[in-house]
Parts: structure tokens; sequence; C-alpha cells
């Protein structure tokens, strides 16, 4: 075992955490420590590390057992030293060690026939190397560059960086520390998608143990092979990753629910039992045992009161035209950092378009240049009845810190009653006497709800999100997806979260090379094109690095084996084939692209907008045709992939 709890009671004043827990760690583990926001995962997590002492029972930890712990309290450090430095002093004897050597160098300079000196010198050279000492520079820089780092960055000094920045150093530090227990608390936080990514593939191959608070289900699922849920003061556990715990929860709770009706009626009866013979002499012995019974009985929690069932519900005022807005030739920059050239995109009704990429590729510029808070150059047109309702961290300026919760909610003008506001705050963590506080008391992460609470009751039926899953609980996230789907509107957002994406996303932007590059489909679909794209270049460069020196005119032509002018023939006629077929879908595309376009004059004319009926037909006629040319798409890259390949072979 490399730490745990054995009996473990930790309380925060009037407040229980956790009772009785018991919970071993061992060697080799991925757990995923889960629990509604505000039931104390984090407060769990200092308690192992020993930040906190519980109240009772015992805290263990495997002797000569090194914890690495990544939490939100570290943003607190500051330093003038570079990025490099501060990751670097994950190597802590090694640099010890360096400036062994240094010293004893410049001593040796001085007392060259010193025996002893120089065999100290030669021990500890030996000793750096043992230690792989001298590639601890480039370890680092592969780690901070993995984590999104650029070259140019590295030897700027770390109290530069914001706080998402300097996040990512001090994780990058903690992994090349290498502990034997990694603790990471909400450790995507601060990542992009690549970052995302290359900290799975890092943590898949890690040697050591290790336990992730997130609220990312994607993360979980492919990181995780053991469930840690804290819920009701206990810890409840589950081998398997998350969607394996989501499987085996509903059963537990179904059987608690059970279990605590049963319980009730026991109690109910009991209960009777006790009033009915409490006063009479020949009964009243049994009726005390019954009280005793009673007193002593481990009371089940009835788990309808986990979370009460609540559903976010959008309400659409007006129904916008067709086309929500369209950017032309839109460039934006930043000094020399060019983020959008001569760009081009729209957004139609019912859109749900999830903008995805790298930190700095300009994904919360581009929401600012739709939703006209940031300037450019270039052409912004919205269409037709189009209300928008913006979500971003700068929103929370806007918040009247004299408000409390529900009197903020009350004044932005939704016309909903109260119960109705105070249903949908608790989809957002605030429940109760939550609702009122004032806004200036609230943390960062709280203002950020109550924000995004706001947005989603405004009506509007164009919504603008900037990481609107960043403060929520598993949950709520859950909820939020629920809502956006049934969400008569449209929608374009910025997240990190793939769980949040795939479910709420029927549209993927990507800026690549300065332009908006446009995917007609879902998050698991555009993962699905990227890796064929990315597999076939790669085939590709593995062609022409292993295929031969063209052949001479006038050396002679190689023998074909028996039967090649039979594959040859073959080979001729399957191109043939596929060069028609191609032409066929070109020709297809060709025409749908103008039905495409005779369909959307259509939509926008007032006859057919006037005209109810009409307008549906031509709707549902516009939407097929949308479908038939994703589809002839995908059929088109398809063919022409097969074609390459095909024609390579023939070379």
């Amino acid at each position: 075992m490399l730490a745990g709890l054995q009996d473990v009671t930790f309380e925060f004043g009037a407040r229980t955490i956790v009772r009785d827990a018991t919970w071993h760690i061992q060697p080799g583990e991925r757990i995923g420590l889960i629990g509604y926001n505000g039931t104390g995962k984090s407060t769990l997590l200092k308690v192992l590390v020993g930040e906190y002492l519980p109240s009772a029972g015992t805290v263990e930890r495997g002797k000569g057992v090194s914890i690495g712990y990544l939490h939100q309290d570290l943003l607190s450090f500051d330093t003038h030293e570079s990025i490099l430095q501060v990751a670097m002093s994950a190597f802590e004897k090694v640099l010890a060690l360096e400036r062994e050597i240094d010293t004893l160098g410049k001593r040796l300079e001085r007392e060259p026939e010193d025996e002893a000196l120089l065999h100290a010198y030669s021990d500890k050279l030996h000793e750096m190397d043992l230690l792989d000492g001298y590639n601890i520079q480039h370890k680092t820089e592969e780690v901070l560059q993995g984590l999104g780092f650029a070259n140019y960055d590295l030897q700027r000094p770390y109290k530069e960086f914001s706080g998402g920045w300097r996040m990512r150093v001090l994780l990058a530090k903690m992994i090349l520390q290498q502990p034997d227990l990694l603790l990471l608390d909400e450790p995507t936080n601060h990542l992009d998608l690549p970052s995302i990514e290359w900290l799975e593939k890092y943590l898949l191959h890690y040697k050591g143990s290790v336990v992730i608070v997130s609220h990312d289900k994607y993360f979980l699922n492919r990181m995780v092979t053991k469930i840690v849920e804290l819920y009701q003061q206990q810890l409840h556990f589950y081998n398997g990753n998350y969607d394996f715990y989501e499987t085996e929860k509903v059963l537990r709770v179904e059987m608690q629910q059970r279990a605590y009706e049963n319980q009730q009626e026991y109690i109910r009866q009991q209960e009777r039992f006790i009033e009915r013979f409490r006063a009479k002499a020949t009964k009243a012995a049994a009726a005390q045992s019954a009280i005793k019974r009673l007193d002593k009985l481990e009371r089940i929690e009835d788990v309808a009161l986990e979370r009460p069932e609540i559903k976010i519900n959008f309400q659409v005022e007006k129904i916008p035209g067709k086309i929500i807005c369209t950017l032309k030739h839109v460039s934006k920059s930043f000094g020399e950092n060019r983020i959008l050239e001569n760009a081009a995109a729209e957004i139609n009704r019912g859109d749900k378009i999830a903008l995805i990429g790298a930190n700095g590729k300009g994904k919360s510029t581009l929401l600012r240049i739709i939703a006209g808070t940031e300037s450019f150059k270039g052409e912004r047109v919205w269409g037709h009845n189009v209300e928008e309702s913006f979500y971003a961290q700068h929103q929370l300026e806007a918040l009247n810190l004299q408000y409390t919760i529900l009197e903020e909610m009350k004044n932005c003008g939704s016309r909903k009653t109260e119960q109705e506001l105070r249903n949908l705050l608790g989809c957002f963590l605030f429940s109760g006497d939550d609702t009122d506080k004032k806004i200036k008391v609230l943390s960062g992460g709280e203002k950020a709800r109550v924000a995004l609470a706001k947005t989603i009751v405004s009506k509007a039926n164009f919504l603008i999100l900037d990481e609107p899953t960043n403060h929520l609980d598993l949950l709520s996230i859950d909820l939020l997806i629920e809502a956006l789907n049934r969400y008569q509107g449209s929608v374009i957002m910025v997240s990190h979260d793939r769980h949040f994406i795939s479910k709420a996303a029927n549209r993927i932007w990507e800026i690549e090379e300065h332009k908006i590059k446009d995917f007609a489909g879902g998050y698991e679909e555009w993962m699905e094109w990227k890796a064929r794209k990315a597999m076939a270049a790669g085939e590709k460069e593995k062609r022409a690095a292993t295929s031969l020196p063209e052949t001479k005119k006038n050396n002679k032509p190689a023998a074909k084996p028996h039967g090649g002018n039979i594959i040859d023939k073959e080979l001729k006629k399957e191109i043939q084939k596929q060069q028609k077929q191609l032409q066929q879908l070109e020709e297809k595309l060709t025409a749908l692209s103008i039905g495409k376009g005779e369909l959307a004059a259509q939509l926008a004319s007032p006859e057919i907008y006037a005209d109810k009926d009409k307008f549906l037909e031509v709707e549902a006629a516009y939407k097929k045709t949308e479908q038939l040319l994703s589809s002839a798409n995908k059929d088109y890259e398809t063919v022409f992939e097969k074609l390459m390949e095909l024609e390579e072979k023939a070379k």
C-alpha cells in the first residue's frame, strides 16, 4: 500500500466530510475521485497528504513513498525565474550534484595534483551519469512543450504568465519528479485539447499510482480503472471507469432506495406499536425495547434528497431567419500575431457549433468578433430576428455586487417566478440559503455560475458560450447538455470538455492557417476524420520514403512476376471505376450545391417567410439537401483517398 485512510472521520466545524472512511491506494492504480461540488473531494486529498489532520482514525503512508500533489492553491507561488528553471527544480538531487561537480572542478583547476580530489570529481561525474543528469533540460523542454509551451516561452519569467499557464508549469514539475503517488486536483482545468491529449498519453504510461479529481467524463473514462465516490459522507468504490460507475451507481441507488423505503415502513410500524402500547403496563417493557431499537438503528439516507431532478429549460421568444450570422473577409491580428486572415464562415439556425483547438489559436477572439465586442477588419452580418446572449469570463464584471444571487436573476428580465429561478440556480449549484448570498462575497467560480445562469435565462435565440462548463460539476454539465439538446436556438461554444462537446455539438469549427475550417458533423465524427487524414498522410510519406528511384530510360525494365499483366489490367480497371465514381460524385455535389443555394434564396424571400406552411416545407427540403451534401462530401473524400492509393500502386 502506498497511502490510505483507516477509519478516518474528518470534520470542518459542524460539517462532516467523511465518517469512518477506509481507503487503501495500491501501486499501479489509476483512480478517479468524484462527487458533487462541495462534498469535500479536494479536502480529502489534503487529508491524504497531511495538510489536514483527521478528527478520528489514521492516515497511512508507506515508508519512503513520495507523493506529488497538484492543487489550485499552488498558484500563490511566484518567482522571477524562467519557467524552464521552475520546472527543472523537480530534479533537486541532480541540480545539487551539478553544483558539487562545479565546485570540485574549480578546486581541481587550483589543485590538479590532488588524487583524492580527482577521485571525488570522477565519482560525482559517474553518479551524474547514472542519474541521467545530462538530459534533464531536454526532458523538461519535452514535457513543457507537450503541455503547450512554445520554445521561445521557456526562458520567459514565470511571473509573466497567467494563472492557467503557471499551473501547467507546476504540473510539468510534478510530472518530472515522478512521485510514487500523484494526486491531481482538476488537472485539465487550464489545458487545451492538444495538451489534455498529451497528458493522457503520458499518464497512461506512468509507472506510479494516480488519483484524479476531475469533472471531465471523457478524461476519466480514458484515464482511470477505479472510481472512488464521496457520497453522503462515505466512500463508495467501483472497479471500472466512469461509464462503468454510472451503470453500477443506478443499480446501487435503486437498491438503497428500496432499503430506505423498507426501513421507513419498519420505523412506522415500530412507532405505531410504541404509541399504542407505551401507556399499558403489560406492554410498557416491550414498547421501551422498541424505542431503544429505533435509537440504535443506523438510518439509511433517502437518495431522493441527493440532488433534485431539475431540468434547465431555455425559452426562445423570437424565431430567427435561416442564417444567424455571416462572416466575410475577416482578418484579426495582435501585433505580429495573426489570428485570422480573410476568413469566412456562416452560422445557420439550429447549428450547435463547437470551436475547438489549441490555446492561442484565437478561439475566444473569434467568439468576441461574433459577439461584437472585438474590433476586426472585414464584415459580420446578422440575420433576421437574431437575439444573442454572450457568456464569457468578462461577463462577471457586469454583475451587481450589491445584489443577492436571486435579486441578480430577478433583474435580468426573464419574467420567471422566484421558484423557477431557485430551481434554475439549483442546477448551477446554488441551493437553499445560497441564493440569498451577496454577489460581492462569491468566489470567482461562483460568480461565473451566476453569469452563466443569467445567459441561460435570457430567452435569446443565439448563445455564444466561452468555456461554460469550467465551474460546473458532472451532474450540472449533464443538465446543461440536455438543455442545449432541447434548445431551439443556435449555439457556438468554446470548450475543452470533450464529453460536453461530443454530446452538445453538431458542427465543428477549427482555426487552421488563419482560416475557419468547418466540419459538418459531431466531435466523434471529426476525430475519426482527422485520424483517417493522418493515416493517409502517414501512408503517403511511408510510400514516398520506400519508393525506388526512377529507372533510367536506357535501362531494361524490371521483369514482372508471372501474371503481372493480369494484375495490371485489374488495377487499371479499378482505377477507371473509381475515376468514374469520382466524376459522378462531383456532378452530384455541384447539383446539390446549386439546389442548396436556390432553397436558401427561397427561405430569404419575404413571400415564403410569410407563408408558414410553405416556409416549413422549404426549410425541410433545405435540411435534407444539407444532409445529402454532407454525405456526398464524405463519399467524395473516401473515393478520392482510394483513388490516390490505387494510382500510387500503379506507379
